[in-house]
């Protein structure tokens, strides 16, 4: 029985999705953390920015190392961070849009990580693993 979930699990990669989850959750509470620091003294856009910035290398570190068990190498590394690309550009532009409607400030950023975290899970697992 035990043999038969540890394959189901691996056939499903339920385990990375998993630790994509726990290193995601963290680094979203770090950029969630340290946005709403700088949110009251500089423009949303920049507090944002500057938030994913530091989260981008918590989260570079941990999806190497521990989610997707890879080296961290120069390929890896850019595709990781074109990845992240896509998806700060979407989550930037989320932002903007939920600001506008009328969200405020300080919790714009939460439905922005509910749409595109799933999106992001994908991006770089293809982008760390081919």
């Amino acid at each position: 029985m035990l043999k038969y979930i540890k394959r189901f699990i691996k056939k499903h990669q339920l385990e990375e999705f998993c630790k994509f989850v726990l290193v995601g959750v963290l680094a979203t509470g770090i950029n969630y953390l340290i946005y709403n620091i700088f949110i009251n003294y500089i423009d949303e856009n920049i507090a944002f920015t500057i938030a994913y910035l530091v989260s981008l290398v918590f989260n570079l570190l941990l999806s190497h190392l521990f989610t997707f068990k890879q080296k961290i190498v120069p390929k890896s590394t850019l595709k990781f961070l074109l990845a992240h690309l896509i998806n700060y550009l979407n989550q930037l532009i989320l932002l903007n849009i939920f600001i506008f409607i009328g969200i405020a400030k300080n919790y714009a950023p939460l439905p922005v990580y509910i749409i595109a975290i799933p999106l992001n899970f994908l991006v770089v697992r293809y982008a760390l693993k081919g």
